[in-house]
């Protein structure tokens, strides 16, 4: 709401172009109905936005990326990808020995790109759900025995998925397991099942701000994003190309 009244406000002063930087866009898991009575809170938020009168929407790692359909105006989605493979690079000694992991199917896409990046192997995890946010069972497809195991998703709720995860890598022979997300939402019982998972490290981005998170658990390390942000902000304001920042980290 906040968001929406600046917007309108900025507008009705008639300034000449609003952008929205939006780097967790919210809503973003309910795009489509799932039961034939649910809401499609994405699209509500997508309308919402246009009619309050913003021109330009910068987001981060759009949980599905058909939301920038949603919209009738421009939309930059950027990824956390070129920071995260920064930050494999510079922070896991081994990672030429490792595996990309995706902790479910509809990561696939993002992992396989990863591990194209890094020319390393990478598996999927296929789980089931009972219930909206709590898995049934989960099957590996994939080889991590003897290997750095790291798994990565876009956003990080309950940590149910991760957690459950990781105990499966574990025990399918894998010698470490780092998790890396864009968005750490981090609710309920998360901090205390990461504290008692065996991960080496969780790794988030600060599209949501994780420095409270960060006093409870140690294991919680965080990549800045901000200059991402700061860079996609100063290309679409004197107009030049967004594009780069797509596979490279701005310097």
């Amino acid at each position: 709401m906040e968001l929406l009244i600046m917007i309108n406000a900025c507008k009705i002063a008639s300034s000449s172009r609003v952008t929205a930087v939006i780097p967790c866009f919210p809503y973003a898991r309910q795009d489509k109905k799932d039961k034939s009575r649910a809401p499609i809170s994405a699209k509500l938020v997508a309308n919402m936005l246009s009619v309050a009168g913003a021109d330009h929407i910068i987001t981060m790692d759009l949980h599905a990326s058909q939301i920038q359909g949603f919209f009738d105006i421009p939309v930059d989605n950027l990824y956390a990808e070129p920071a995260v493979l920064q930050w494999i690079r510079e922070n896991i000694t081994e990672w030429r020995n490792c595996i990309i992991v995706s902790p479910d199917a509809g990561g696939a896409k993002r992992v396989t790109s990863i591990a194209d990046r890094l020319n390393v192997e990478f598996a999927l995890i296929h789980k089931e759900r009972k219930k909206a946010n709590e898995v049934d069972r989960m099957v590996l497809v994939g080889d991590v025995k003897d290997r750095v195991a790291i798994l990565v998703d876009d956003m990080a709720d309950t940590c149910g998925t991760i957690c459950h995860a990781a105990d499966k890598l574990l025990s399918a022979g894998a010698t470490k397991v780092y998790a890396i997300l864009t968005h750490g939402i981090f609710s309920g019982p998360a901090i205390s099942r990461i504290n008692n998972a065996a991960f080496e490290a969780v790794v988030v981005t600060n599209t949501i701000p994780q420095e409270d998170k960060m006093k409870h658990c140690s294991k919680i390390q965080v990549i800045d994003i901000s200059m991402i942000l700061a860079e996609a902000i100063r290309r679409t304001h004197n107009g030049e190309s967004v594009s780069y920042l797509f596979s490279h980290v701005p310097l």
